[in-house]
């Protein structure tokens, strides 16, 4: 910093505006701040200075700049209410969230300022930085840790009613129990947020995430008829906002699609006016696992996964849908070659499906044992034996409702001489 302050005036603004490069501009910026004058209007262009200057240090990827800058704002806080405070400190935060590579800088400014904001008693402040806080240990898979800073700040905002904050936090709980794969609790975390949520007014962002959740947990539940109205609903949301989440809504109603065998619509919602707009490798991935699933071709379905690999691999949730899928489609073109056959070898059926010996096999003996068809393995002859389906012996049906009908009388002649005793 320079140790000349400048006025904290309109013109100084304008002045840093003005400026031929960030660096000076950030500099002036600095110096409308060391400005000792604490008068209401200027306290109100120390504001504006402080959101220029949180603006260009983002721009310039200047993080560790911006951390030192909001301890340096300490003393000013204390000059101005909370209610603003809490919107620079926010806005600060968030601004070194934009900055690529800055994950564990984040978690470790959350932690200070959480620190500040216990030792100042801003209690308001320091729930919302908590919650933001957990978002990030649960996106760098510090689960327990998030977990347990959760859990104790839903019983402080139950307490004080916080009814938007009680959404925010209870959709996170349901992300993370999901991310430990405990669906009964994500379950009932966002039914706790949609409960939340009917006492008030969501904003339409918010109410895009909600709906994007329980999309995500009904198709877990291999629900995709109601996971795609769901979807629907967040991508609505999302394009109204022009919010990049939107494309990650259209996907997933793709996915539901594929997963319900109607991989004939992907093309249709594609080529609509909706999803023109967000025509890009996120739908042309899904577009070629349609085209797989339509052909019930497994080769086109392994082209698809190696050239979209960010795109599919890489989605956790497109990842595990589309594992179901693939060993469906293995199994039903594995039962069709197979089934003219009493006995064949293992490495023709592998040559005719294109896939490696050891993965067929593997593949053909989970199949056995999960009895979707019968037959042995004789791998010292490197075959396959299948078994003809065993006939159901009608006669012990019969029997066991001839005794049942017995038994029946019995009882009936048991009753009868009890009333004549």
């Amino acid at each position: 910093m320079s140790s000349s302050y400048l006025p904290a005036t309109t013109d100084s603004i304008a002045q840093a505006l003005e400026a031929k490069t960030p660096s000076e501009a950030i500099s002036i910026l600095y110096r409308v701040l060391e400005n000792p004058s604490s008068a209401p209007d200027a306290l109100r262009i120390k504001e504006q200075a402080i959101t220029n200057l949180s603006d260009l240090l983002r721009q310039e990827n200047r993080a560790e700049e911006l951390r030192s800058f909001l301890t340096q704002l300490r003393p000013f806080f204390a000059l101005i209410p909370k209610a603003k405070t809490a919107k620079i400190v926010r806005g600060i935060i968030d601004d070194v969230a934009k900055i690529p590579g800055t994950s564990d800088l984040q978690i470790s400014l959350c932690k200070e300022v959480v620190q500040w904001t216990r030792a100042e008693k801003r209690t308001f402040l320091r729930q919302r930085v908590e919650a933001k806080l957990a978002a990030l240990l649960m996106e760098n898979k510090e689960y327990p840790e998030a977990l347990n800073l959760l859990s104790g700040l839903i019983k402080e905002v139950r307490r004080l009613d916080d009814k938007l904050l009680l959404v925010d936090i209870n959709l996170l709980e349901s992300k993370l129990h999901f991310s430990l794969r405990n669906l009964p609790k994500a379950k009932a975390s966002l039914t706790a947020a949609r409960t939340a949520a009917n006492a008030i007014y969501v904003p339409p962002a918010q109410q895009g995430n909600i709906d994007l959740q329980s999309g995500i947990l009904h198709a877990e539940e291999k629900d995709y008829k109601t996971a795609y109205s769901y979807f629907f609903e967040a991508f609505e949301a999302f394009n109204a906002l022009e919010d990049p989440r939107a494309v990650f809504s259209l996907k997933y109603m793709l996915l539901c699609k594929i997963m319900v065998s109607q991989a004939d619509d992907v093309a249709g919602i594609i080529s609509s006016k909706a999803g023109l707009q967000y025509v890009g490798p996120e739908l042309d991935a899904m577009k070629a696992v349609a085209d797989a699933h339509s052909k019930r071709s497994l080769k086109l379905f392994e082209t698809a996964l190696r050239d979209f690999r960010a795109q599919l691999e890489e989605d956790p949730i497109v990842h595990r849908h589309l594992s179901s899928l693939y060993d469906t489609l293995l199994e039903q073109n594995l039962c069709r070659l197979i089934e003219p056959f009493s006995r064949v070898e293992i490495a023709h059926i592998a040559e005719l499906i294109e896939l490696p010996v050891d993965q067929v096999e593997k593949k053909l003996s989970q199949m056995i044992l999960d009895k979707k068809f019968a037959g042995t393995l004789d791998q010292g002859a490197g075959c396959l034996v299948i078994f003809d389906d065993p006939k159901a012996d009608a006669i012990y049906p019969a029997t066991l409702e001839t005794i049942s009908n017995i038994g029946k009388v019995v009882d009936s002649l048991y009753v009868r001489s009890a009333k004549i005793m």
